[in-house]
C-alpha cells in the first residue's frame, strides 16, 4: 500500500477526525486514509471497497449534515492534500484539483490570469463536494453557478466487479460519458464515485488563452455593509425592511438587470444580539447601483441605518470576507433552507419577527436572506442538475451553539421557525409558485423525515424536482453497488444491488 493507514490511538488520529466544521456530529472511523495524489486516492478507495466498509470521502470538511462525521462510516479518505490548478492545454481548460479550497482557487485565479470562477464564500470551503453542489456565493448573479462552468471531471467509481476504475467525462454532446458530467453540475456530492479533478472552462469559447476561459475577474469591489438597532425596530418596521428586500429581490432576479453586480445577504439575528445586519458587495462598482438599493431597502422605515461603504481588492477580501460573520470559534449548528420565487407573505414575516423576538434563550437563531437570480436564472432547469433556476432569493433558519446543553432548544427553535414559515405547504418549501425547493449543497435530513416534511412530497423532489429519475439512472450505471451513499444521497433503482 503506497498509503497511510491512521487509526484510533495513533498520533495525528484525534486531529485528522475532528477536521468536520460542524461540532454537531462526531464519528470515530476505524481507518482514516489522508491520500496527496489521484495513485494514492485509487489504492485507498479499492482497499476500502476491498474491505466491504462504509466509505466517506472529506475535503473541506463543510457538510452541514452528518454524511461523512457518523457512527456508520469505516473508513474516511481525506482528500484535502490533493492540491493543483494549471492550465491543461490538451483539455483547453482551467484544471483544479479535489482538494483545492476556494480561497486557494480564487487566489491562483486572480494571480495567473486574472479570472474567477464564481463559488461560494468561505474560502476554507473545499472545491471537491462545492461544485457538485452547483456552487453559488458572492458573484452567481453576475456570473452563475460555478457548475456552470464545468467542462469536464475525472472521477473514481466502482464497477459491477467491485473494481475502482478512473473515467473522464466532459460536457462534449459527443462524449459517451456525458451524462456522468452532467451529474456533477448538481446532482450532489457522495453519489456517484470520488472525484479527483475538475476542469472548467466558459461554454461555448473557442479561445486558446487561459485568461479568456474564465469571467474576468472584479479587480475592485464595494463591500456594503447595513446595520440597524433592535432597539428601533418594532414589528411593523420589521416588516417594512423584509418586504423592501424580498420585493428588490423580486424586481432585480431576471438575466441581464443592470444590477446583477450586486450581492447581498440580509442577516436576521436574534433581537438578543441587538442588531440586524446586511452585508454585501458590488463589483465594477456603478454610479447609482448601491445608492438605489440602499435607498430602497430603507424605504418607509422608520429606524436609523448605519451605512458602511469600502473599496478594496478582490482576492484580499475573498480571502476574508465579512470576518464578523465568516470567521469565530468553531460550534454547533443547523441549517434549514430554502429557495423564494416570490416575497414573503406578511403572514411568513410576521412569524419571522415573532421567532426572533420571543426566544430569549436561543441568541444563535437567526434567518438569512440571499439575493439570488440574475445569471443564475438564465440557464434551463436541466440544462444542469441543478434545478433552481426561477428563484429570487435563497433563506435559510440557522442556529449555532457552543454549550452541549442548548442543543435541544436550539434544535427545537430553529425547527419550529422553519416548519412553521412554511406551514402552508406541509412545514417544508414545496417547489411551485413562491417557493422553489431546496439546494443539495446545504442538506438538511429533516427533509426526509415525516414528522417535519407533512407535505406527501419525497425528499428528492425538494433538491432535484424533475431531475431525480435521470439522476438515478445515472447512478445505476456509475455506482451499481451503491458503494457511495449518506442519508440524503440518489436512491439506486429498486432491483440495484447494494454493498452492505
Amino acid at each position: 500500500m503506497n498509503f497511510k493507514i491512521i487509526t484510533p490511538g495513533k498520533p495525528g488520529y484525534e486531529e485528522w477526525n475532528n477536521r468536520g466544521v460542524n461540532l454537531r456530529f462526531s464519528g470515530m472511523p476505524s481507518e482514516i486514509i489522508p491520500v496527496t495524489t489521484t495513485e494514492e486516492l485509487t489504492d485507498a478507495l479499492q482497499y476500502a471497497v476491498d474491505k466491504n466498509y462504509r466509505i466517506a470521502i472529506r475535503g473541506g470538511g463543510h457538510c452541514l449534515e452528518n454524511f461523512v462525521s457518523n457512527p456508520d462510516v469505516n473508513i474516511v479518505i481525506d482528500i484535502s492534500t490533493i492540491k493543483g490548478i494549471r492550465y491543461d492545454q490538451a483539455m483547453n481548460a482551467i484544471e483544479i484539483k479535489a482538494g483545492t479550497t476556494l480561497g486557494e482557487m480564487y487566489e491562483t485565479l486572480y494571480k495567473q490570469w486574472g479570472t474567477v470562477l464564481p463559488c461560494g464564500e468561505h474560502p476554507a470551503v473545499g472545491i471537491g463536494g462545492h461544485i457538485q453542489g452547483g456552487a453559488f456565493g458572492f458573484l452567481c448573479r453576475q456570473h452563475g453557478l460555478g457548475a456552470d462552468y464545468l467542462y469536464a471531471v475525472e472521477v473514481l467509481w466502482v464497477n459491477e466487479k467491485r473494481q475502482v476504475e478512473k473515467v473522464i467525462a466532459t460536457r462534449e454532446p459527443s462524449d459517451k460519458n456525458r451524462e456522468l458530467w452532467w451529474a456533477h453540475t448538481g446532482g450532489g456530492a457522495g453519489n456517484f464515485g470520488v472525484v479527483s479533478r475538475y476542469w472548467f472552462r466558459k461554454p461555448r469559447t473557442d479561445s486558446k488563452k487561459p485568461s479568456d476561459l474564465l469571467p474576468e475577474a472584479p479587480s475592485i469591489i464595494e463591500t456594503i455593509e447595513l446595520e440597524w438597532q433592535w432597539k428601533d425596530i418594532n414589528e411593523n418596521n420589521f416588516r417594512q425592511l423584509v418586504d423592501n428586500y424580498c420585493n428588490w429581490c423580486f424586481n432585480n432576479a431576471r438575466p441581464g438587470t443592470p444590477t446583477c453586480n450586486l450581492y447581498a445577504t440580509l442577516h436576521l439575528w436574534n433581537k438578543m444580539i441587538g442588531k440586524i445586519q446586511l452585508k454585501g458587495l458590488l463589483t465594477e462598482p456603478t454610479d447609482g447601483v448601491a445608492d438605489d438599493f440602499i435607498q430602497s431597502l430603507n424605504k418607509e422605515l422608520d429606524a436609523f441605518c448605519i451605512i458602511k461603504r469600502n473599496k478594496t481588492n478582490w482576492v484580499d477580501f475573498a480571502l476574508n470576507p465579512f470576518p464578523d460573520v465568516f470567521s469565530g470559534p468553531k460550534a454547533a449548528f443547523k441549517v434549514k433552507d430554502a429557495f423564494l420565487c416570490q416575497p414573503f407573505t406578511h403572514q411568513q414575516i410576521k412569524t419571522m419577527y415573532y421567532y426572533l423576538t420571543e426566544y430569549k434563550d436561543v441568541p444563535g437563531g437567526n434567518i438569512g436572506l440571499a439575493t439570488y437570480g440574475g445569471k443564475v436564472n438564465s440557464v434551463a432547469t436541466n440544462d444542469t442538475a441543478s434545478v433552481q433556476r426561477g428563484a429570487i432569493l435563497g433563506t435559510a433558519c440557522a442556529v449555532g451553539w457552543q454549550d452541549a446543553k442548548d442543543e435541544a432548544k436550539s434544535m427545537e427553535w430553529v425547527r419550529k421557525c422553519y416548519t412553521d414559515l412554511y406551514q402552508e405547504t406541509g412545514g417544508v418549501p414545496v417547489p411551485g409558485t413562491q417557493t422553489g425547493g431546496c439546494i443539495i449543497a446545504h442538506p438538511d435530513n429533516d427533509i426526509a423525515d415525516l414528522n417535519w416534511n407533512k407535505s406527501g412530497l419525497p425528499w428528492h423532489v425538494f433538491y432535484y424536482q424533475d431531475n431525480y429519475s435521470r439522476l438515478q439512472k445515472i447512478k445505476a450505471t456509475w455506482d451499481p453497488l451503491n458503494i457511495f451513499r449518506h442519508s440524503l444521497s440518489i436512491e439506486p433503482n429498486s432491483n440495484t444491488n447494494t454493498n452492505t
